[in-house]
């Protein structure tokens, strides 16, 4: 069993930065993909950023250029840079784990307002 938790969510005014942290734990394929998805009120879940073990990255449309998606492999950890911060950014933001199974985090919110 595998569990992630994330921490690091919070309010911030438009143009802003947080850094989102998920830290892995328990019986962890040494191959796999971390990630973070979002979701907004009414709205499906969405990619926001994935990174393998091989350090190859992909980012959902609307955040690139913005957020940065890191990971320290030895803590198994992965991190979310998020600058300029939108209020369309608004969400929980879930960690994601993918290695023979496929596990989730709590979530935790992210709140863009003046």
């Amino acid at each position: 069993q595998v569990q992630l938790v994330e921490s690091g969510g919070g309010l911030v005014q438009p143009g802003g930065s947080l850094r989102l942290s998920c830290a892995a734990s328990g019986s962890i394929g040494s191959i796999n993909a971390m990630g973070w998805y979002r979701q907004a009120p009414g709205k499906q879940r969405e990619l926001v950023a994935g990174m393998s073990t091989d350090g190859s990255t992909n980012y959902g449309d609307s955040v690139k250029g913005r957020f940065t998606i890191s990971r320290d492999n030895a803590k198994n950890t992965v991190y979310l840079q998020m600058n300029r911060l939108k209020p369309e950014d608004t969400a929980v933001y879930y960690c994601r784990l993918v290695d023979e199974y496929d596990y989730w985090g709590q979530g935790t919110q992210v709140t863009v307002s003046s």
